[in-house]
């Protein structure tokens, strides 16, 4: 999804309103990329780098970090400053990026190589080295203008590097190797590390005293300048994964996932509280009727391996219920406080008219797993999993086969007809008579999709593998690439109207968003005169890169679109859509994942309409 930017001129005086990002990290803070590597140059002054181009940085000891742009979404690997404004930053395919201000921007240098680099070390302002994949080292005297690549005598990847003084450095890497110069690297020498592990970091504290890490909580010590290793012992860590998000409203919401991990929060995402589940099986999906009364289903492979637990006391404490079945659960949803529906592994569908007292199994045709259900009322409802969709029209006494023949994730119904399904390898399906008939729709992306979610019948989201999100404002005939952040798989999304919703996943991934997906949003009140009549300016620069504004006029309030298109047709951004105030507005877009081209602008408002051409030159 592009990133833009509004500026709002109206018609009364200066007022700033700070922007807001359309997806933003609540779990962790400030972001949930993977961080690859830190480095402080002081006490205060901070930067770490990861995946997705991912740079932040901190002026007050990492209390607190902002996130900088980086202008790319390869991966970075390692960062070295040689003062405040002066640092390096190395990553995949060779990628060498240098900044002179701070990190506030940065310029790509030519490594000459395309091998993934892993670490870079800098003695002094012009002197530095990066390792890599292969076995690669490149040296620089100029501060990285030009690389010069150095002889390792390994094929092996080298994953950090560290020098004590101007000529004496390390490198370690895979296989446990660990390598040491005494000239600059003009000859590197192998040394006895004792371990065949994957050695990934090395830092020394003088010429003599160092370690390394790597695979398998290796650690090594060195007190003679890297000559020899000395294994030490080390602990291990352990990750959440997030399966499944509900809120009640725009501030209670649960998130439930591995190893029986709850999360609750009551300030809309902003903070969260682990509750104690008492299990330490996997909970794949969580619903509340109100604040208060909620459950949360799921379970191991294994005998007794499924789970159902309830709460009224908004998740304060859990009790387990009885339900009379070992298949894991994958899908909770109540219909009101009493009546609700279990689904799971091997067609398994358990129904509860006491609010989960009793759980009573229905027969559901199929010994294939299910994995989503959803009911528009106490009878119609729906349920699909691998290779099955079912519906009942009785509240489950009778499931009927609707035979679509897909590996389906997740359902949803805004009412009796209209819903869509979505599953494995991008598929999105929508039907208009309650499931009769599937119509296939373009998702243009082959990731699985675990969720959709709609607020209304022409707003929705899906979510899936790789940090894909994808949104439609027009029931499904287009759907959108959101930047989402990340890369990791998002499992479930939840949204209480069009603006305000959430998304969770991998490694404890906790997104949200109040502009309902929208990158940058920035507006500004200045004085001006009140138009007379509707005006679509031509943007510019046009042709431009990498970024260009558009501005029009309002002569009145009224709901109001603008939107991107390619030569074909084909929605490619919604820059706005929503109603807007008499004045005039500027646009400015950044088409960040676009590729050169011609492409077409649309605004409409009412019964005015009109379109104009703009170039992408990249």
């Amino acid at each position: 999804m592009q990133s833009f930017k509004i500026s709002l001129l109206v018609f009364i005086l200066s007022i700033s309103v700070f922007a807001q990002q359309g997806w933003f990290w609540q779990n962790p803070l400030p972001q949930g990329n993977d961080l690859n590597s830190v480095f402080f140059f002081s006490s205060s002054i901070g930067w770490a780098v990861g995946d997705d181009g991912t740079i932040i940085k901190s002026t007050d000891g990492g209390t607190s970090w902002i996130i900088l742009s980086s202008g790319t979404t390869d991966k970075f690997n390692s960062v070295f400053f040689i003062d405040p404004n002066v640092g390096w930053i190395v990553g995949e395919s060779g990628k060498i990026i240098k900044t002179t201000d701070g990190g506030t921007d940065w310029v790509e240098q030519s490594s000459g190589t395309s091998n993934y680099l892993f670490s870079i070390y800098f003695t002094n302002p012009n002197t530095g080295w990066a390792v890599g994949s292969g076995g690669i080292i490149i040296k620089t005297t100029d501060g990285g203008a030009d690389w010069v690549e150095q002889s390792s005598g390994t094929t092996n990847d080298l994953r950090s590097v560290y020098f004590t003084e101007a000529n004496t450095g390390c490198i370690v890497g895979a296989g446990g190797i660990i390598l040491k110069t005494t000239d600059g690297g003009t000859n590197w020498l192998e040394q006895v590390s004792g371990t065949e592990n994957y050695l990934l970091s090395i830092h020394f504290v003088d010429s003599n005293i160092g370690w390394a890490v790597g695979s398998l909580g290796t650690i090594l010590n060195t007190a003679d300048g890297g000559t020899s290793w000395i294994e030490q012992s080390s602990g291990t860590a352990t990750y959440s994964y997030f399966y499944s998000i509900y809120f009640n409203d725009s501030n209670n919401g649960w998130a439930v996932g591995s190893m029986g991990k709850i999360l609750k929060t009551t300030d809309g995402g902003t903070s969260w509280i682990e509750q104690s589940s008492g299990t330490i099986n996997f909970l794949y999906s969580v619903y509340f009727t109100d604040s208060n009364t909620g459950w949360v289903v799921g379970g191991y492979v294994g005998p007794g391996g499924s789970i159902i637990l309830k709460t009224t006391d908004g998740g304060t404490s859990w009790n387990e219920q009885s339900i009379g079945t070992s298949n894991v659960l994958q899908s909770v949803y109540f219909n009101d406080s009493n009546t609700g529906w279990a689904v799971g592994l091997s067609g398994v569908i358990l129904k509860t008219t006491n609010g989960g007292a009793n759980w009573t199994e229905q027969l559901s045709g199929t010994i294939e797993d299910i994995h989503s259900v959803y009911f528009i009322d106490s009878n119609t409802g729906w349920a699909v999993g691998r290779w099955s969709d079912l519906k009942t029209t009785n509240g489950g006494a009778n499931w009927i086969s609707q035979s679509t023949q897909n590996y389906l994730y997740s359902v949803h119904f805004i009412n009796s007809n209209t819903g869509w399904a979505a599953g494995y390898y991008g598929k999105i399906l929508m039907t208009t008579n309650g499931g009769t008939n599937w119509i296939q729709q373009s998702s243009g992306t082959i990731n699985d999709l675990y969720s959709v979610r709609f607020a209304d019948s022409n707003i929705g989201w899906a979510v899936g593998e790789y940090g894909t999100i994808l949104n439609t404002t027009n029931g499904g005939m287009n759907w959108i690439e959101q930047s989402s952040l990340t890369r990791y798989h998002l499992y479930s999304t939840c949204f209480i109207n069009e603006n305000t919703g959430w998304a969770v996943g991998e490694y404890a991934t906790i997104l949200k968003t109040i502009n309902g997906g929208s990158t940058y949003v920035e507006e500004e009140v200045i004085d001006d005169e009140i138009p007379t009549k509707f005006l679509l300016s031509q943007n510019y620069p046009n042709p431009f890169n990498p970024n260009t504004v558009i501005r029009y006029q309002l002569p009145k309030t009224g709901f109001v679109s603008l939107k991107v298109y390619d030569v074909l047709g084909k929605e490619v951004e919604t820059l706005v859509n929503e109603e807007k105030s008499t004045g005039g507005y500027e646009v400015t877009w950044y088409p960040e994942n676009l590729p050169s081209g011609i492409y077409f602008y649309q605004l409409k408002t009412g019964n005015f309409a009109e379109s104009k051409k703009m170039i992408l030159l990249k």
